[in-house]
């Protein structure tokens, strides 16, 4: 059973993940990479605590399916690592039953 979060903290995770997705334009111009990792930490934080945004994400993925699972892969998303494992499951299954 899935344990359940205080309102106030998801809402508090929220508004974080929308400040560090509007602050990464504004340090991307410095050298180095933290503008992305600001991006993907608020993306990250966004997903986790808004339906909406799973729900465009879901659709974003099925439009753009390469681009989607890269992303999903870099975030280290739960649901991508079990996807692959199933597929890669899959694909062993295959290649033993095949190799008759």
């Amino acid at each position: 059973m899935k344990a359940l979060r205080s309102p106030v903290l998801r809402f508090g995770q929220l508004v974080l993940g929308i400040l560090l997705i509007l602050s990464a334009p504004l340090l991307a111009p410095l050298p180095g990479p933290a503008g992305i990792f600001l991006f993907a930490g608020g993306m990250v934080l966004v997903l986790r605590n808004s339906r909406w945004a799973r729900l465009k994400w879901a659709r974003l993925k099925r439009r753009w399916p390469r681009t989607g699972h890269f992303v999903d892969r870099m975030m280290r998303r739960q649901s991508a690592m079990r996807r692959h494992e199933r597929a890669q499951a899959a694909k062993n299954t295959t290649v033993t039953t095949g190799a008759n």
